[in-house]
């Protein structure tokens, strides 16, 4: 066994590693809520996390994933695509920039507005509407997050209803122990701008703060007419929470949350053409000047958590989140011979369409109804109420864990549009005809959903087994009213319903040989729902993983390997994705995702007893994702699939390394992320033109000096080689990474 042990080590460090270090010295301004949780009683943080912190890692059945705010901070990230590059097997593809709308998947599962994981923010879900329309348009901004957590395995079945990919749990700014304010100011590149201030205090019983993020660009992509292309977004969130007595025989505690999230940002589908790029990447077309998206995005939230005794926890939650946008952008161009076509149609095929290309370029004036601008206004709600009861006891030398959950949801879109119609006149768009609101796309949605868990956990010497039942039992609705009844009489109305009632299993079992190696392997049901037309069927998969764990004071390992087999992979015809946008849901058939996933760190000065710190971070994650069975699809991704097609933006290597320096007062941190070439369309092999997304290589590095015990300066610089590289060929044409781009800033905190 020692040799088995051995060589599982070796394995590991030769591999592919990734930090996941903690500084017990760390200031108290960047205190994560592993250094908290040691404080505070466990009432206070319980019903906000899944994992708890990074000591909880080893307690968790199955791969998961803690970052803390030492990791959030080292290279002042805003952007969640950037934060969630150094956890191996999470799937990215970029699409603005910023990070605004993120396209992330776990282990090979549709990356697609994110729609196959199960979002929450602080342990509810926070997704505009997780069940009738999962494309989550709106994400939590990581900029006001303590912490982040990645579940993947067995025990996500937890925390669905996207048990395929897995869950991502955003943790926000944790109540204080006392009195304690923050303020963040950072300045950069094109005019970017971040702004964040907390404050918050702690009189026992009451405990309460207020937070408010502001952060925003001019962008990076210019238009010729000077229009700027950046965002600007604010965040504001307030808690409160009232507890009994540290004293007091049965502690209970109940806590208020509250928050709002606005937006505007001059952002567009419109891409660029293969050609266009190689000659200037960070070009806008004229025929994209109108492009503007406003969001309103609200939540609100009542936790009750009681102890009425040491082994039982019961925590109650009752939520609303509201959530608002209108994308106004550019769809369809018409050319002087009455030829309508849309902008992705347009991209994919530029010499086919070469007038339509010209109107959009702002080169050619055809005609008074060139084009169509979209008014792609929608609103979402999400509600509910959930409780958990956690009861943890022994039974002479073995230890029980109990995990029950019930949480009933309802939520529901409103999808009311409009198009109106410009003329390209001397590169300005000039509108001729003001569109109907409810004369483009015009339906509601509405879910409802009783979802129940049991998972269960006994320990007995070196084993550990954990066996988990979870049902989702959902009915869904939908009513299309069709672009001719915009007062919504139903006079051609067509209604579609769906009820799902599914039941999904999950076990796993830990062998635990020491307190620092541990092996484990897992099987879980994978499920993801479907939409409200019985055309649509539920996405299933039944996962599997194996792995084992490595932990010591300067060493950390984890080697995974994951085989996801599809019986139904689901397919979204978005337009974020090349589609139509209708939202609808179609079947891909049988389907498959395996890969291998190693983790690591090693802090290099620490054996050698070094008076500075020198840690080392390795990810890397192979993924082989394919088709199994021949279908045809209107899906733009998607198209034609034969057997044995590679599924798209699933890069088969993803390689994170990174470097820091700590010493005294100083910390400088490098960082080199690795993506191998990706199809943008299904195939085999290697694709050509604008269906291929060549590797990237991106540098990043930070530095920062504590200044004070109070005062920390910082500056930092992403793409540091001012690489020029394609991210995505979707929504509508080739768009580019982000450039160079350097921030200066500051943290005070007064305590």
């Amino acid at each position: 066994m020692k040799l088995i042990v051995t060589l599982a080590v070796l394995i590991c460090f030769n591999g592919i590693t990734i930090s996941q270090t903690t500084d017990n010295n760390q200031k108290k301004q960047q205190d994560s809520l592993a250094e908290i949780s040691k404080e505070l009683p466990e009432i206070t943080i319980k019903h906000t996390t899944l994992i708890g912190n990074e000591q909880g890692l080893n307690a968790m059945p199955g791969s998961a994933y803690y970052l803390s705010t030492k990791e959030l901070l080292k290279h002042n990230y805003s952007d969640i695509n950037r934060v969630l590059k150094s956890i191996p097997g999470v799937n990215i593809q970029e699409e603005d920039g910023f990070g605004l709308r993120p396209n992330i998947g776990i282990r090979g599962a549709g990356v697609e507005r994110s729609s196959k994981i199960t979002l929450m923010e602080d342990g509810i879900l926070v997704a505009p509407a997780p069940y009738a329309a999962s494309a989550a348009y709106y994400f939590p901004s990581v900029g006001r997050m303590q912490a982040v957590e990645i579940m993947k395995g067995s025990a996500q079945i937890k925390y669905g209803p996207y048990t395929t990919g897995g869950a991502i749990n955003l943790i926000s700014t944790q109540l204080p122990l006392k009195f304690n304010t923050k303020i963040s100011a950072i300045g950069g590149s094109f005019t970017g701008r971040n702004l964040h201030a907390y404050l918050g205090n702690n009189h026992g019983q009451i405990a309460y703060s207020i937070e408010a993020l502001h952060y925003g660009s001019d962008g990076f992509k210019h238009l010729e007419n000077g229009t700027k292309t950046g965002f600007d977004k604010s965040d504001y969130i307030a808690k409160i929470r009232f507890s009994t007595k540290r004293t007091a025989r049965i502690q209970q505690a109940l806590t208020f949350k509250a928050g709002i999230n606005n937006e505007i940002s001059n952002d567009t589908y419109l891409g660029l053409t293969l050609n266009d790029f190689n000659v200037d990447p960070f070009l806008r077309y004229a025929g994209s000047q109108k492009d503007v998206m406003k969001v309103e995005q609200s939540q609100i939230n009542a936790t009750h958590t009681i102890i009425p005794a040491k082994w039982i926890n019961i925590t109650t939650v009752v939520y609303r989140n509201d959530f608002k946008r209108n994308w106004y952008k550019l769809d369809a161009v018409k050319d002087s011979s009455g030829i309508k076509k849309s902008i992705a149609d347009i991209l994919k095929n530029p010499t086919q369409y070469a007038n339509q290309l010209a109107i959009i370029k702002g080169q050619s004036s055809p005609n008074s109804d060139a084009l169509y601008v979209k008014g792609n206004n929608r609103s979402y709600f999400g509600q509910g109420v959930q409780t958990t009861i956690s009861l943890n006891f022994k039974t002479g030398r073995i230890k029980h864990d109990l995990d029950l959950g019930i949480r009933f949801h309802q939520d529901g879109f409103d999808r009311f549009q409009n198009e109106d119609i410009f003329k390209m006149l001397n590169g300005t768009m000039l509108q001729t005809t003001a569109g109907e609101l409810g004369r483009e796309s015009n339906r509601t949605g509405f879910a409802q959903a009783l979802a129940s868990y049991l998972q269960y956990k006994t320990s007995y010497k070196k084993f550990n087994l954990t066996a988990g039942l979870r049902n989702e039992l959902i009915a869904m609705e939908e009513k299309d009213y069709g672009k001719n009844d915009p007062t919504r009489l139903g006079t051609n109305l067509v209604q579609s319903k769906n009820e799902v009632d599914v039941w999904i299993p999950g076990i796993s079992i830990d062998y635990v040989y020491s307190t620092r190696f541990t092996a484990f392997a897992g099987v879980h049901k994978g499920f993801s729902p479907p939409s409200a037309k019985t055309s649509s069927k539920a996405e299933e998969s039944i996962n599997y993983e194996a792995g084992i764990k490595f932990n010591q004071t300067y060493f950390q390992c984890q080697l995974v390997g994951f085989y996801n087999a599809y019986s139904n992979l689901l397919g979204s015809d978005l337009a974020a994705s090349g589609g139509l946008g209708t939202g609808d849901l179609f079947n891909g058939g049988k389907s498959f995702s395996s890969g291998i996933e190693w983790f690591s760190s090693l802090n290099i000065a620490q054996p050698l007893r070094l008076p500075f710190k020198l840690p080392i971070t390795v990810a890397y994650t192979f993924t082989d994702a394919r088709f199994l069975s021949d279908f045809s699809s209107t899906f733009e991704d998607w198209g034609t699939v034969k057997n044995g097609d590679q599924l798209p933006y699933l890069a088969q290597h993803q390689l994170n390394i990174g470097l820091a320096f700590e010493y005294k007062k100083w910390q400088i941190n490098t960082g080199m992320k690795y993506t191998s070439e990706m199809r943008a369309t299904a195939g085999t092999g290697s694709a050509t033109g604008i269906d291929r997304i060549p590797e990237i290589l991106v540098l990043d590095a930070s530095i920062s000096y504590q200044v004070s015990t109070s005062i920390n300066l910082f500056t930092s610089v992403t793409n540091i080689t001012n690489e020029t590289y394609i991210v995505a060929a979707r929504p509508s044409g080739v768009r580019p990474g982000m450039p160079r781009a350097i921030q200066i800033g500051l943290r005070a905190t007064i305590f």
